[in-house]
């Protein structure tokens, strides 16, 4: 799918042509025909379109002349309410000398979030650029509360009662944690990269440079970094956190099944007493007490006894 956007008077307008310079293309999982289409109109590489649409892609910046593309990866939210799974996806923004290019597998909603900007200038791009790495930083802080959240019911639901349900949800969190990590880091090397190497002073950058730094977007870049490292951190803090639960956990189940084994092994020692007293009864021999009316009524007081006093051995010994 192909978006085009285009400031109008400081207001965002949709268009259904890519003709005007200094707009806006939002690819979203497009076609072939699609990225023909892009490629042809602004010049941008077909592999600069198609990077970003490989999934496993990892975060970097890579310059080629006329046109810079750099790559992130943004936290997207699958499955439905109570069985939410989060994952990362890689978003790619081109910058040429007249059009701005996003690509991306699924409608994500920066996308969204960026239209709902009060005022959103499709033709500052580096502006763009930094709106879209600080409320990538700021999604995963969203993200990372709600995955705190919902860690914390479920530890509390353990709590009481050890649902395989529960536990499956809970490595789901740890497995969302490790990507959330993962791409934070990346995407942190990326932007210190842009700092170092990419974002010159726009008075002291050369005529060639797409991507040049303005006063007005210093706190910007600085907002963006340090969002990116404060997701950084409480994305590490959970993923330690929920690491020892899972640990406690897996001690705690351990510990209950070798309870139960206890349990069940002092039971079946006390079980086996009769056993034996009646095997030995069943034989086809002469045994003592056999012609005694009250023999029956005396091999069973004998095993009631023996049975209790294994019984009580076996608490005193805490087998039960």
């Amino acid at each position: 799918m192909l978006k085009v956007y285009h400031t109008v008077e400081e207001q965002i307008v949709e268009l259904d042509h890519i003709d005007e310079k200094g707009s806006w293309l939002c690819l979203i999982n497009p076609s072939e025909e699609e990225i023909k289409q892009v490629s042809g109109k602004t010049g941008i590489t077909h592999d600069f379109l198609k990077h970003p649409l490989d999934n496993e892609e990892r975060p970097r910046i890579e310059v080629e002349p006329g046109q810079f593309l750099i790559i992130i990866k943004v936290p997207v939210e699958r499955g439905s309410e109570g069985s939410v799974i989060y994952d990362t996806i890689p978003l790619g923004i081109i910058i040429t000398k007249d059009y701005l290019v996003t690509v991306c597998l699924d409608d994500h909603p920066i996308f969204d979030q960026l239209l709902n900007e009060p005022v959103l200038y499709t033709f500052k791009k580096t502006r763009f650029l930094l709106l879209v790495l600080i409320k990538t930083a700021t999604l995963y802080l969203n993200y990372l509360r709600k995955l705190d959240i919902r860690s914390t019911e479920l530890q509390q639901r353990l709590s009481h009662s050890m649902k395989n349900e529960a536990l499956v949800e809970l490595l789901n969190i740890q497995k969302s944690l490790v990507y959330f990590t993962t791409s934070l880091r990346a995407n942190g090397i990326v932007m210190e990269k842009l700092t170092r190497t990419q974002l010159v002073k726009a008075e002291e950058a050369p005529a060639t440079m797409l991507v040049k730094m303005y006063p007005e977007d210093e706190d910007l870049l600085e907002d963006a970094i340090t969002e990116n490292r404060q997701a950084i951190e409480m994305s590490s803090i959970y993923s330690s956190i929920l690491t020892g639960s899972m640990d406690a956990y897996a001690a705690m189940i351990s510990n209950n099944v070798t309870v139960v084994m206890k349990f069940l092994t002092s039971v079946t020692i006390v079980l086996s007493l009769p056993t034996i007293i009646a095997s030995i009864y069943g034989m086809n021999v002469g045994l003592p007490f056999q012609h005694s009316p009250f023999a029956f009524l005396g091999i069973i007081g004998v095993t009631l006894g023996m049975c209790g006093i294994a019984a009580y051995a076996l608490y005193r010994w805490n087998m039960f």
